[in-house]
C-alpha cells in the first residue's frame, strides 16, 4: 500500500511574530486538508517567524495516482496562497 508525501519549505513574508505566522499557516492547513481529503501538519522551523516546513500525507492504492495528486496539491498551493512563497518542495511515494 504506497503512501505519498509532499514536503514543503515555505517563505512567509512580512510575520513579525510566531502568532502572525499561525494565523497565516493554520487557515493554509485547513484549506488543504479541507480540499483534498489529506492529512497535513507543520513540522518543521517551528519557531521560525517566516519560514514553515509542512507535510502533507495520502495513502491509496495506486502510486501513480497518489503522485498526481500530490502534484495537484503543489499547483493549488502555487496558485491560491498568494501570501506564502513556497522555496522548497519534494514529492515522495514509498
Amino acid at each position: 500500500m504506497p503512501i505519498a508525501l509532499l514536503t514543503l519549505t515555505l517563505q512567509i513574508p512580512g510575520c513579525l511574530s510566531l502568532k502572525q505566522k499561525r494565523s497565516r499557516i493554520k487557515p493554509f492547513l485547513t484549506r488543504l486538508h479541507r480540499e483534498f481529503n489529506i492529512s497535513v501538519a507543520e513540522v518543521g522551523a517551528l519557531d521560525s517567524w517566516q519560514e514553515s516546513i509542512i507535510v502533507c500525507v495520502s495513502i491509496g492504492n495506486d502510486s501513480s495516482f497518489l503522485m498526481s495528486e500530490m502534484e495537484k496539491v503543489l499547483r493549488f498551493c502555487g496558485k491560491t496562497f498568494h501570501e506564502i512563497e513556497i522555496i522548497n518542495h519534494r514529492i515522495e511515494v514509498i
